[in-house]
């Protein structure tokens, strides 16, 4: 049995978690059927955007406790070594755009996933809950890594400390997300916005991709360094070639993603 489903149409993967009557909280086989998800995305060149999203009312309600609590079951280094830090690192390195369409709850490691990703979008009715201090456990799956770049320290250290639930809504105006839709059309905004991106320059966005992980942590020199270098390699692709001659002959552009 998969945990996770995998569908690819017109260019675009969507990956659901599917532990639906748990939240699709996270046990060992869902976090690999997750990566494998991912890696067949990666390497399958029909495949220009992904979306993961979650089944039911909930996107993931992060780790099932009843597996990280069980004497046989895998211990807290073994889930973050070999579930989610393999899973935010591929979304991470994978050169083509990711969405989190967070169409429920997104707690603990369920919220970090979601925020790995190159654009999160959420339903009105979900909400993000650093809960990982209420069991005594401090953020993970790359949560304190992206959280205060995404809306601060104090914000960040206030939302982990405290384990408020923050609403979809105040989760855009921090800047913690991009957008939110109703829930009665959540999927069909989702489907847009990933066909939008699958029908784009795709080399060129995950060079994009690349040089935003790098100024995480680049000097402004050393920023400006790599620009030079991806927008040389960007300027060679077959997407530069046809969108700016599309530009000249006033006609649209269809880009091949090399």
């Amino acid at each position: 049995m998969s945990y996770v489903s995998l569908k690819s149409e017109n260019g675009v993967a969507t990956i659901t978690m599917l532990r639906t009557d748990k939240y699709n909280a996270f046990i060992r086989q869902m976090a690999l059927d997750m990566q494998s998800a991912l890696d067949v995305s990666s390497s399958d060149d029909e495949v220009r955007c992904i979306v993961i999203t979650g089944s039911g009312k909930a996107f993931s309600a992060g780790q099932d406790l009843a597996e990280a609590t069980d004497p046989d079951g895998p211990n807290l280094t073994k889930i973050l070594s070999e579930h989610y830090n393999p899973i935010v690192t591929r979304i991470r390195n994978i050169p083509k755009p990711i969405i989190a369409a967070v169409n429920g709850v997104a707690a603990g490691a369920g919220a970090n996933i979601a925020l790995s990703c190159d654009i999160v979008v959420a339903s009105e009715s979900a909400g993000f809950i650093q809960a990982f201090s209420k069991i005594g456990l401090i953020p993970d799956s790359g949560g304190t890594y992206f959280l205060p770049r995404l809306i601060g320290f104090q914000r960040a250290s206030a939302l982990m400390m405290l384990g408020d639930k923050l609403s979809a809504k105040d989760a855009v105006s921090m800047g913690m997300i991009y957008q939110v839709f109703p829930d009665d059309i959540f999927m069909d905004e989702v489907q847009k916005m990933a066909s939008k991106l699958a029908k784009m320059p795709t080399f060129g966005l995950g060079l994009t991709k690349q040089a935003l992980n790098k100024s995480l942590f680049n000097t402004f020199e050393q920023q400006l360094t790599l620009e030079d270098t991806l927008q040389t390699l960007a300027g060679t692709s077959e997407d530069y070639a046809e969108g700016t001659t599309a530009f000249l002959e006033k006609r649209s552009p269809k880009f091949k993603g090399i």
